[in-house]
């Protein structure tokens, strides 16, 4: 049962990839100006201009053009960079590896800090640390990740200088001086991450731990940590998991604004240039990595409410 509806959904996320695969290439071939005069300057001749738009097949049709593109991302090929003429994957491949990096570190303080804080604020429910807990998530929702990492920039990069004021990663000498450079950074992804899911996580906690067989398990002597972690945490995790898996995706596309405040060399920040620079064969091939993770991030949650929730395994 379970491997027949991991199945539907693997199928309906390859689909709704390749609606979206359609909607970036058409959205990417629609933007104003002509790529050949961008790229070439307008001193650049006719002549040159023609051949250009040859080698990039624009001088075929739409559809065609998809379809060249498609075959191409089927075989590794996401084609040409406009800007300095590298194969795609050769510029987007170090750029996508320190975003992975940043994205791994803010993850694994996201864990501990949301389970943690979380677990606190509903065990001790309407007390002074549940209220000192929910006054931080609400301080935390209201500032944009450029307020928050400027703040922090300020205070642990300026006013007292722990940390380095530009993330160059790529300068790093040893592990420990990457963690020291990425401290900053994966901190504000951390925090942008972890408010929202703490506020549900604590709300769906207090619900289960007010069922009846939490107190059954309190009954029989078990101790507060063991009902916790046994039978409370694995409930109140599944509707979390939307939001973490909607967490994961931001990890890869949404830390434009981060990697621009500490001039972080991420993928994020290779957008934004892309677009500047209008080199639209980047620009597709990384719009297609995020909205795949984007994807594949919800399928991953949908298949572990599955595997954590009986009634959807067996229903």
């Amino acid at each position: 049962m379970i491997g027949k509806l991991i199945f539907t959904r693997l199928i309906l996320a390859v689909v709704t990839l390749l609606v979206v695969s359609i909607l970036i290439f058409w959205t990417a071939e629609v933007l104003p100006g002509d790529i050949a005069a961008r790229v070439l300057g307008r001193e650049s001749t006719a002549q040159a201009r023609e051949v250009f738009r040859a080698k990039l097949h624009l001088d075929r049709p739409i559809i065609q053009r998809y379809g060249i593109w498609l075959g191409g991302i089927i075989r590794g090929d996401f084609g040409q960079s406009l800007v300095n003429d590298r194969k795609v994957v050769d510029t987007i491949g170090p750029r996508l590896k320190n975003t992975l990096i940043i994205g791994l570190v803010a993850f694994a303080l996201y864990l501990p800090v949301t389970i943690l804080l979380a677990s606190l604020a509903a065990v001790y429910r309407d007390r002074p640390i549940d209220s000192f807990i929910s006054l931080l998530t609400l301080i935390g929702l209201s500032m944009p990740e450029f307020v928050s990492g400027t703040i922090l920039l300020f205070f642990f990069a300026v006013a007292i200088p722990i940390f380095p004021v530009m993330a160059l990663i790529d300068n790093a000498k040893s592990p420990l001086e990457a963690l020291r450079i990425l401290a900053l950074p994966a901190i504000t992804l951390m925090i942008i991450m972890s408010v929202y899911a703490i506020r549900m996580l604590r709300d769906n906690l207090i619900e289960v731990l007010d069922s009846e067989y939490i107190r059954m398990a309190d009954l029989k002597g078990m101790s507060r940590r063991q009902v916790i972690l046994r039978h409370a945490l694995p409930n109140a995790i599944i509707p979390a998991l939307n939001v973490t898996s909607l967490n994961l995706a931001y990890l890869i596309g949404g830390v434009v604004l981060v990697e621009r405040v500490f001039s972080y060399p991420g993928l994020g920040s290779l957008l934004v240039d892309s677009i500047l620079l209008r080199d639209v064969p980047v620009i597709e091939a990384v719009t297609l990595i995020v909205a795949s993770i984007y994807i594949f991030a919800n399928l991953f949650a949908d298949v572990m409410t599955m595997i954590l929730n009986p009634r959807l395994r067996y229903g």
